[in-house]
């Protein structure tokens, strides 16, 4: 502990410990505010890398949650596909049945010379 006459000397005239006792005062505010910053950054860097992987973990559920949703619709376009394509298959079959007949009547109706 430096006296007030002391320190009051010390800052009005050149005293060589002085100056060593503020570098070395200077040194250790110097080193204590590097270190403050250092574990801020690192503080900053760890909160960071938390919220990117809450964001990508939000981004997952999301596109899995988009991924089930289109999968249930392209199988509902897929059934009402299928079932357009069985009953035009159906009205085809039925018109070629008709064309059948039509024309097995006319072969016959062609020997008899109807």
């Amino acid at each position: 502990a430096e006296s007030y006459w002391f320190k009051s000397f010390a800052a009005k005239s050149f005293c060589p410990f002085a100056t060593l006792s503020a570098e070395a005062e200077a040194n250790k505010k110097n080193a204590e505010a590097r270190r403050k910053a250092e574990e801020i950054i690192s503080d900053a860097e760890k909160q960071s890398a938390v919220a990117v992987q809450k964001k990508l973990a939000e981004a997952r559920a999301e596109t899995e949650k988009v991924r089930l949703l289109n999968n249930g619709r392209l199988s509902e376009y897929a059934d009402n596909a299928k079932a357009d394509c069985e009953k035009k298959l159906a009205e085809i079959r039925k018109q070629a049945e008709k064309n059948s007949e039509k024309a097995i009547d006319a072969i016959i109706n062609g020997i008899k010379g109807v």
